[in-house]
Protein backbone atom coordinates (compact mmCIF):
# COMPACT_ATOMS: atom_id res chain seq x y z
CA UNK A 1 0.00 0.00 0.00
CA UNK A 2 3.00 1.98 -0.61
CA UNK A 3 0.76 4.61 -2.94
CA UNK A 4 -2.05 5.01 -1.34
CA UNK A 5 0.22 5.07 1.99
CA UNK A 6 2.29 8.00 0.71
CA UNK A 7 -0.09 9.97 -1.75
CA UNK A 8 -3.76 9.28 -1.19
CA UNK A 9 -4.21 8.79 2.44
CA UNK A 10 -2.59 12.45 3.32
CA UNK A 11 -5.09 14.19 1.25
CA UNK A 12 -8.25 11.61 2.63
CA UNK A 13 -6.76 12.54 6.04
CA UNK A 14 -6.63 16.04 5.13
CA UNK A 15 -10.33 16.40 3.67
CA UNK A 16 -11.44 14.24 6.79
CA UNK A 17 -10.19 16.86 9.51
CA UNK A 18 -11.56 19.74 7.64
CA UNK A 19 -15.05 18.71 8.96
CA UNK A 20 -16.60 22.23 9.97
CA UNK A 21 -17.97 20.50 13.84
CA UNK A 22 -14.12 19.63 14.98
CA UNK A 23 -13.26 23.32 14.76
CA UNK A 24 -14.47 24.32 18.16
CA UNK A 25 -13.00 21.30 19.34
CA UNK A 26 -9.68 22.82 18.23
CA UNK A 27 -10.81 26.43 19.41
CA UNK A 28 -10.80 25.36 22.61
CA UNK A 29 -7.91 22.46 22.99
CA UNK A 30 -5.26 25.43 21.23
CA UNK A 31 -6.62 28.19 23.32
CA UNK A 32 -5.39 26.09 26.41
CA UNK A 33 -1.90 25.95 25.36
CA UNK A 34 0.90 27.81 26.65
CA UNK A 35 4.63 28.05 26.70
CA UNK A 36 6.66 25.64 24.60
CA UNK A 37 4.18 23.22 22.98
CA UNK A 38 4.62 19.71 21.55
CA UNK A 39 1.76 18.94 19.08
CA UNK A 40 1.85 15.09 18.32
CA UNK A 41 0.96 14.53 15.04
CA UNK A 42 0.47 17.63 13.48
CA UNK A 43 -0.80 16.39 10.51
CA UNK A 44 -1.06 18.89 7.41
CA UNK A 45 -1.58 21.89 10.11
CA UNK A 46 -4.85 22.26 10.60
CA UNK A 47 -4.36 23.65 14.62
CA UNK A 48 -1.35 26.15 13.57
CA UNK A 49 -3.81 28.52 12.64
CA UNK A 50 -5.41 28.67 16.81
CA UNK A 51 -1.99 29.12 18.20
CA UNK A 52 -1.82 32.20 20.23
CA UNK A 53 0.45 33.92 23.19
CA UNK A 54 1.00 32.81 25.69
CA UNK A 55 2.44 30.36 23.23
CA UNK A 56 6.24 31.02 22.42
CA UNK A 57 6.97 28.03 20.49
CA UNK A 58 5.78 25.11 18.39
CA UNK A 59 7.11 21.42 18.30
CA UNK A 60 5.13 20.28 15.69
CA UNK A 61 5.59 16.32 15.17
CA UNK A 62 4.89 14.08 12.23
CA UNK A 63 5.98 10.86 11.57
CA UNK A 64 4.28 11.21 7.41
CA UNK A 65 6.62 13.06 5.06
CA UNK A 66 4.32 14.31 2.98
CA UNK A 67 1.62 15.57 5.80
CA UNK A 68 4.71 17.32 7.04
CA UNK A 69 5.00 19.01 3.90
CA UNK A 70 1.41 19.85 4.18
CA UNK A 71 1.70 21.31 7.58
CA UNK A 72 5.08 23.52 6.91
CA UNK A 73 2.96 25.75 4.02
CA UNK A 74 0.22 25.99 6.94
CA UNK A 75 3.22 27.45 9.57
CA UNK A 76 3.02 30.91 7.98
CA UNK A 77 -0.73 31.45 9.22
CA UNK A 78 0.58 31.21 12.40
CA UNK A 79 2.17 34.38 14.93
CA UNK A 80 4.43 31.49 16.72
CA UNK A 81 7.66 29.85 15.61
CA UNK A 82 7.17 26.36 14.52
CA UNK A 83 9.74 23.69 14.80
CA UNK A 84 8.80 20.74 13.04
CA UNK A 85 10.14 17.10 14.12
CA UNK A 86 9.83 14.15 11.45
CA UNK A 87 9.35 11.22 14.25
CA UNK A 88 6.97 9.03 15.88
CA UNK A 89 5.62 10.27 19.14
CA UNK A 90 6.70 6.56 20.12
CA UNK A 91 10.40 7.99 20.17
CA UNK A 92 10.22 11.96 20.97
CA UNK A 93 13.29 13.30 20.19
CA UNK A 94 13.47 15.92 23.15
CA UNK A 95 14.67 15.95 26.47
CA UNK A 96 12.86 15.19 29.58
CA UNK A 97 10.28 17.93 31.15
CA UNK A 98 11.15 20.00 28.29
CA UNK A 99 7.66 21.37 27.46
CA UNK A 100 4.52 23.19 29.06
CA UNK A 101 2.22 21.57 27.14
CA UNK A 102 1.29 18.41 24.85
CA UNK A 103 -1.48 18.80 22.64
CA UNK A 104 -3.04 15.60 21.02
CA UNK A 105 -6.19 16.27 18.27
CA UNK A 106 -7.39 13.10 16.78
CA UNK A 107 -4.20 11.43 16.89
CA UNK A 108 -3.79 8.58 19.74
CA UNK A 109 -6.62 6.30 17.46
CA UNK A 110 -3.72 6.29 15.22
CA UNK A 111 -0.58 5.18 16.64
CA UNK A 112 0.59 2.32 16.78
CA UNK A 113 1.81 1.96 20.02
CA UNK A 114 -0.47 4.63 22.08
CA UNK A 115 0.68 3.39 25.45
CA UNK A 116 4.46 4.35 24.33
CA UNK A 117 3.95 7.48 23.16
CA UNK A 118 1.50 8.53 26.17
CA UNK A 119 4.14 7.15 28.44
CA UNK A 120 7.13 9.82 25.99
CA UNK A 121 4.36 12.72 26.46
CA UNK A 122 4.28 12.09 29.89
CA UNK A 123 8.22 11.84 30.04
CA UNK A 124 8.72 15.37 27.93
CA UNK A 125 6.44 17.25 29.78
CA UNK A 126 7.37 19.15 32.53
CA UNK A 127 6.00 18.50 35.96
CA UNK A 128 3.64 21.84 35.81
CA UNK A 129 2.57 21.03 32.37
CA UNK A 130 -0.42 19.44 30.61
CA UNK A 131 -1.59 17.40 28.28
CA UNK A 132 -4.53 18.71 26.09
CA UNK A 133 -6.57 16.21 24.00
CA UNK A 134 -9.65 16.05 21.69
CA UNK A 135 -10.05 12.59 20.40
CA UNK A 136 -12.42 10.02 19.30
CA UNK A 137 -12.72 6.72 20.26
CA UNK A 138 -14.75 3.85 22.26
CA UNK A 139 -18.25 4.67 22.73
CA UNK A 140 -20.13 4.37 26.25
CA UNK A 141 -22.98 2.22 24.41
CA UNK A 142 -22.73 -1.44 24.08
CA UNK A 143 -24.85 -1.45 21.01
CA UNK A 144 -21.80 1.31 19.17
CA UNK A 145 -19.16 -0.27 20.60
CA UNK A 146 -19.67 -3.63 18.83
CA UNK A 147 -20.29 -1.94 15.93
CA UNK A 148 -16.55 -0.28 16.51
CA UNK A 149 -15.15 -3.57 17.44
CA UNK A 150 -16.44 -5.12 14.21
CA UNK A 151 -15.43 -2.04 12.26
CA UNK A 152 -11.92 -1.26 13.29
CA UNK A 153 -9.76 -3.70 11.04
CA UNK A 154 -11.07 -2.95 8.19
CA UNK A 155 -11.23 0.60 9.19
CA UNK A 156 -7.22 0.71 10.25
CA UNK A 157 -6.14 -1.00 7.23
CA UNK A 158 -7.60 2.14 4.84
CA UNK A 159 -7.76 4.37 7.04
CA UNK A 160 -3.78 4.72 8.45
CA UNK A 161 -3.95 2.65 11.30
CA UNK A 162 -7.20 4.52 13.01
CA UNK A 163 -8.96 2.29 15.61
CA UNK A 164 -12.48 3.08 16.46
CA UNK A 165 -12.72 1.62 19.62
CA UNK A 166 -9.51 2.95 21.63
CA UNK A 167 -10.91 3.70 25.44
CA UNK A 168 -8.97 7.28 25.64
CA UNK A 169 -9.53 8.05 29.49
CA UNK A 170 -8.51 4.90 30.84
CA UNK A 171 -5.21 4.84 27.92
CA UNK A 172 -4.21 8.11 29.15
CA UNK A 173 -4.91 7.42 33.49
CA UNK A 174 -2.93 4.28 32.43
CA UNK A 175 0.38 6.25 31.40
CA UNK A 176 0.42 8.55 34.58
CA UNK A 177 -1.58 11.59 34.06
CA UNK A 178 -4.28 12.66 36.26
CA UNK A 179 -7.51 13.46 34.42
CA UNK A 180 -8.18 17.66 35.35
CA UNK A 181 -11.20 18.01 33.12
CA UNK A 182 -12.90 15.58 30.13
CA UNK A 183 -16.19 15.99 28.12
CA UNK A 184 -17.45 13.65 26.08
CA UNK A 185 -20.48 13.10 23.26
CA UNK A 186 -21.58 12.43 19.92
CA UNK A 187 -20.95 14.93 16.92
CA UNK A 188 -23.49 14.40 13.98
CA UNK A 189 -22.44 11.87 12.02
CA UNK A 190 -21.92 7.58 12.11
CA UNK A 191 -21.62 6.75 15.97
CA UNK A 192 -19.49 4.30 15.70
CA UNK A 193 -16.73 7.04 14.58
CA UNK A 194 -18.43 10.11 16.44
CA UNK A 195 -18.03 9.34 19.73
CA UNK A 196 -15.49 12.25 21.17
CA UNK A 197 -13.29 12.82 24.06
CA UNK A 198 -12.20 16.45 25.06
CA UNK A 199 -10.07 17.95 27.99
CA UNK A 200 -6.99 17.78 30.35
CA UNK A 201 -4.77 15.66 32.08
CA UNK A 202 -1.37 16.53 34.45
CA UNK A 203 1.65 14.20 35.49
CA UNK A 204 0.85 12.33 38.49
Amino acid sequence: MGFYDDFILPRLINLAMRNKELRPFRERVIGAAEGRVLEIGVGSGMNLPFYRSPVREILALEPAPRLLTMAKSASPTTGVPVNFLEASAEAIPLDQQSVDTVVTTWTLCSIPQAAVALAEMRRVLRPSGKLLFAEHGQAPDASVRRWQDRLTPAWRYFGGGCHLNRPIRSMIEAAGFRIDRIETGYISGPKPMTFMYEGSASPR
